[in-house]
């Protein structure tokens, strides 16, 4: 069988896969996405294994903004469809990941896109573009690939004896199996978390060990870290039940007839190694990349101890052009930063991509909206924007906007741009350049966010905006790469950067003076 190739071939139906293919039908390119399972969304039939998600789902927020919802709602996919909103499937603030299953399987019937199910790729090559071959023998083809399929294999470390342990993707999930017994969890995330927190009350003793401090999402605003509906057990520890949380390493797991024998070695006492006796050991580190499949000729090269694909700043892989990844994989841009691994995250980087490709290979240029180049009208712009953008909370420091100057024609206000590619991409070619993102301030993980002598200080003072720790506005000047100059807007309580005085007056003196200094001024 020998088609002519599709443009795209996507690998997997899960959230990034139907997000992309949205995107690339609207846009009329030919695409088909390849499926292993029966269903879209496959992966979330399995986890999380407790079936609770920590994406959260906030259903009253006070407005009928659309756009302010997505600030809140953790799980919808984009589209023209104003009623294809995850809320309609679950008002739960934690939902249940069945409904995100069936959520899933409607957004792909709504928009009709063409997925090929019972599809899993175990060869791909390269042959004038990408060549897919499923179980069954048959091949797909597409000029470029993009690998969507997420985080499918877990992450074993590298501990002798593990194999005789139980993992997370296949452990009992019913408390009841556990009465009495002596568990240890290796693992310190959210996976690992959630499944103490199910044995805390028939479990007799519960240790959590990993190399690792236990990182609390709050502190690092980095959602994939320790989320407060998992830390129950934290409770139990601190509070002297007969629950520990273990800093060090596993050196090594013996099976024998009454249970296990682990060797552990703690960090804090001089790495004294104790033995330690179990009734169930439990492996709960996390998920990795599958690059099985790839042929040597076309085998992305990996980092993150090889759980990830290497990624440029558009998303394709460093050493296969061509090779593009979609949805939880792009984490591997702004690991443990921002909110790449997510799907109030990625949904906004797969739109990002999608726009990529179309300028790359389309000749389609990266919609924008015309701004009179005057300091009032470019601090108009970025405040409207600011204040609504879901893209911009949820993606912080990554996705930006995006403000190009070309010299003697109306600026160009590009929405939702990739900060790393905008750098050197076409966009920034002709003119000086302006990045409109919102961020958290340095070292923001060091402070504690309920110290309120922090939060103070900074609230609605222009003065001291650039010590500002909570989210807030950040406006970048460059030219041809090079940084000239930066200005941060006040923080504020109700995230509301709009104040004439506080907001505004100096954000267009920031612009004032940047004009003042492009080349073109002096013409002017």
């Amino acid at each position: 069988m020998h088609h002519e190739p599709l443009d795209h071939l996507v690998l997997g139906a899960g959230p990034a896969g139907l997000q992309l293919g949205q995107s690339l039908q609207a846009a009329g390119h030919r695409y088909r996405i390849l499926e292993a399972g029966p269903t879209p969304g496959t992966f979330f039939r399995t986890y999380p294994r407790h079936r609770k998600l920590i994406s959260i789902n906030k259903v009253h927020n006070g407005t009928s903004d659309p756009e302010l919802n997505l600030r809140m709602d953790w799980n919808s996919l984009l589209s023209p469809d104003p009623d294809l909103l995850f809320r309609r499937y679950s008002a739960r603030y934690f939902p249940h990941a069945d409904d995100l299953v069936r959520y899933l399987a409607d957004y792909a019937e709504a928009f009709d896109l063409d997925i090929a199910y019972d599809t899993r790729a175990v060869r791909i090559r390269r042959d004038d573009g990408f060549v897919v071959t499923d179980q069954h023998g048959r091949e797909h083809r597409g000029a470029r690939l993009v690998v969507a399929t997420g985080v499918s294999l877990p992450n074993v470390p590298d501990i002798p004896g593990v194999d005789s342990a139980e993992h997370y993707a296949t452990v009992s999930v019913d408390p009841d199996d556990f009465v009495d017994q002596r568990v240890l969890i290796i693992g310190k995330g959210n996976s690992a978390l959630e499944t103490a927190d199910n044995l805390v009350e028939t479990a007799a003793v519960i240790h959590v060990a990993g190399p690792h401090s236990i990182r609390m999402a709050w502190n690092t605003h980095y959602v994939g870290h320790l989320r407060a509906v998992n830390n129950n057990f934290l409770d139990t520890y601190q509070l002297k039940s007969q629950n520990a949380l273990l800093d060090g390493h596993v050196l090594s797991i013996d099976k024998d007839e009454s249970g296990y024998r682990v060797r552990f070695s703690f960090s804090r006492a001089d790495e004294f190694v104790k033995e330690l006796r179990y009734d169930r050991v439990i492996v709960c580190t996390g998920f990795r990349f599958d690059a099985s499949p790839f042929d040597p000729g076309c085998r992305p090269e990996l980092v993150i101890n090889d759980r990830f694909a290497a990624l440029t700043p558009a998303y394709e892989s460093v050493n296969v052009p061509g090779l593009y990844f979609a949805g939880t994989l792009m984490q591997q841009r702004d690991f443990k930063k921002s909110t790449g691994g997510f799907i109030h995250g990625f949904r906004y980087a797969v739109r990002a991509l999608s726009r990529i490709l179309d300028e790359r290979h389309h000749d389609r240029p990266w919609p924008h909206l015309p701004v009179a180049p005057e300091p009032a009208a470019l601090a108009d712009a970025v405040v409207a924007r600011v204040n609504r953008s879901s893209a911009l909370w949820q993606q912080f420091g990554v996705l930006g906007d995006l403000l190009v100057l070309p010299p003697g024609e109306p600026a160009r206000y590009h929405e939702e741009v990739p900060v790393d590619y905008a750098h050197g991409s076409p966009l920034t070619r002709d003119g000086d350049y302006f990045t409109v993102t919102l961020e958290y301030g340095p070292d923001h993980d060091k402070v504690d966010p309920f110290d309120i002598t922090v939060r103070r200080t900074a609230q609605n003072s222009v003065e001291e905006a650039f010590d500002a720790s909570y989210l807030h506005p950040v406006v970048r000047h460059h030219r041809a790469g090079e940084l000239l100059g930066v200005h941060h807007l006040a923080e504020n309580l109700e995230n509301e950067w709009d104040h004439p005085e506080v907001h505004h007056a100096p954000l267009a003196g920031f612009f004032a003076r940047a004009l003042d200094r492009l080349p073109s001024a002096a013409g002017r």
